[in-house]
C-alpha cells in the first residue's frame, strides 16, 4: 500500500459523503470519503493525514498534460522496474517521497519503460483513502 503525509487543505460535504483536496508535497490530491467533519474528528482543514493508495491503482502515463478525469496526478522518476511474466513492479520517485506501481508487463513494453525515465502516475479520486496521520 502507498502512504504519502499530507495536510488537509479544504473539505466539501454533501449528504455523508465529503470531497477532501490534501497537499502532499505541494501538489494538490484529492479523495472521495463516505464520512464529514461532523462525522470524524481528523476532517478538518489544516490536520494532517495519510493518503493511501493501492500499488495496482496507480496508472503510468508519458504526461499529465492529456485532457483526462484523473485528478491525482504526480510526476515521477522511474528507480527500477522488476519485470515479470505478466506483471511489473515499478519504484518511482516523487519528490522525497517513493511511490509503487503495478502495471502489465506488456505496458512496461509498449510504453518503452526504463530506470531514469519521467513519468506521470495517475490515481483515480475514488481510490484515495485517507487515516489521520
Amino acid at each position: 500500500m502507498n502512504s504519502l503525509p499530507g495536510k488537509i487543505k479544504e473539505v466539501t460535504s454533501e449528504g455523508n459523503i465529503s470531497l477532501v483536496k490534501i497537499d502532499v508535497a505541494h501538489i494538490e490530491f484529492k479523495s472521495i470519503v463516505v464520512e464529514t467533519p461532523q462525522t470524524t474528528t481528523y476532517l478538518k482543514m489544516g490536520h494532517r493525514v495519510k493518503i493511501l493508495f493501492k500499488e495496482t491503482e496507480v496508472i503510468i502515463g508519458h504526461s499529465t498534460t492529456h485532457p483526462i478525469s484523473l485528478q491525482n496526478r504526480m510526476l515521477c522518476k522511474i528507480l527500477a522496474i522488476n519485470k515479470g511474466k505478466l506483471l511489473s513492479e515499478l519504484q518511482l520517485s516523487f519528490g522525497i517521497h517513493e511511490v509503487t506501481a503495478i502495471i502489465t508487463s506488456h505496458a512496461v513494453d509498449q510504453l518503452h519503460l526504463q530506470p531514469g525515465h519521467e513519468v506521470s502516475a495517475f490515481v483515480k479520486t475514488n481510490e484515495v483513502m485517507l487515516s489521520p496521520d
